[in-house]
């Protein structure tokens, strides 16, 4: 069965969207600097909401682009909110969770990592290994304009 994920980005990024650099460069709450990592959100809305909450200016919202992947269900190892620390969804994030998946990666055991969402846990980001051999076989969608409501800015 195929999965598919979204991811929103800045239209000046389209080209490296899906190469981890972003994440490498900065880390984020599943992995340290120096780790490539694809952050993507099981829907549309929820990828809104990962990208709003990271928002520092509501002047660049017009400048977003989103685009799908599709991969398939055996690419996926889950985790699940029982296996991750009590203060998981803090803000910061603990560094535990950069280091599974900082483990993960190292690891190599798969291409996708599907983690809950720190904002709605009832709901999943899937993290892209970009340089797993899987990776390849995954579809990726064509990027397209993504429109923020503007009752959000």
């Amino acid at each position: 069965m195929k999965i598919t994920a979204w991811r929103i980005f800045k239209a000046s990024h389209a080209r490296h969207a899906f190469s981890g650099i972003g994440a490498k460069i900065y880390g984020g709450r599943w992995n340290s600097r120096g780790t490539a990592m694809v952050y993507a959100a099981g829907s549309i809305s929820l990828a809104a909401l990962e990208m709003l909450v990271h928002l520092r200016s509501r002047d660049i919202l017009r400048a977003y682009r989103v685009c799908d992947v599709a991969f398939d269900e055996k690419c996926v190892t889950v985790v699940k909110p029982s296996q991750l620390p009590r203060n998981w969804r803090g803000n910061p994030a603990p560094s535990a969770l950069q280091r599974i998946g900082d483990e993960w990666i190292a690891a190599g055991a798969s291409a996708v990592l599907r983690v809950p969402s720190a904002i709605i846990t009832s709901e999943s980001n899937f993290l892209l290994n970009p340089n797993h051999a899987d990776f390849r076989s995954f579809i990726f969608g064509t990027p397209g304009t993504f429109e923020f409501d503007p009752r959000l800015t």
